[in-house]
């Protein structure tokens, strides 16, 4: 299924659908992790503990979020695939960061666990059917399908290394 196939786009989360290229799910997904063997590592890890703007994450934050969110969605996924009927619950991503600790962690590892999160995503993706990928759910923030979910995960990547490239890395 295509990025365009995607209809109606759940409210809020198609701002992370629509970063992604108008391709075939998976690719879209491996994409992903392809993306990660591009980051300017040297750069990054330069910005140190640095914020744009007060209580902003930290680029170690930002990685941190991207794992943890990728870990609910892909619970979120495999409930409604296999055909979950409760409101899925959401959670408190600034709680989340303040928890993680990502700061103690060198930015290589959490690239590398990031890799690992989109590689069973893509697995689990993968061992969809068209009928699956289907399949509607409901969250706190509405109604989206299996699919939306797979695409919301890539784009949510992109929308977040752009900021650290427009906020961040500005020269």
């Amino acid at each position: 299924m295509k990025r365009s196939s995607l209809f109606p786009l759940p409210e809020y989360f198609d701002r992370y659908i629509n970063k992604c290229d108008d391709v075939e799910l998976v690719e879209a997904l491996q994409t992903s992790i392809n993306e990660l063997d591009a980051i300017p590592l040297r750069e990054w890890e330069a910005l140190g503990s640095q914020v744009y703007a007060p209580g902003k994450w930290t680029v170690s934050d930002v990685l941190q979020h991207l794992i943890d969110t990728e870990r609910i969605f892909m619970y979120r996924a495999l409930a409604i695939a296999r055909g979950e009927k409760q409101v899925l619950p959401g959670f408190e991503e600034d709680e989340y960061a303040r928890q993680a600790a990502a700061a103690d962690r060198p930015l290589s590892e959490l690239i590398d666990e990031l890799k690992s999160v989109h590689q069973a995503f893509l697995l689990m993706y993968r061992s969809f059917t068209p009928e699956i990928l289907l399949r509607l759910g409901k969250s706190f923030k509405g109604e989206y399908s299996v699919a939306s979910i797979g695409f919301c995960m890539a784009g949510h990547q992109r929308w977040h290394f752009e900021i650290i490239r427009d906020r961040y890395l500005v020269k």
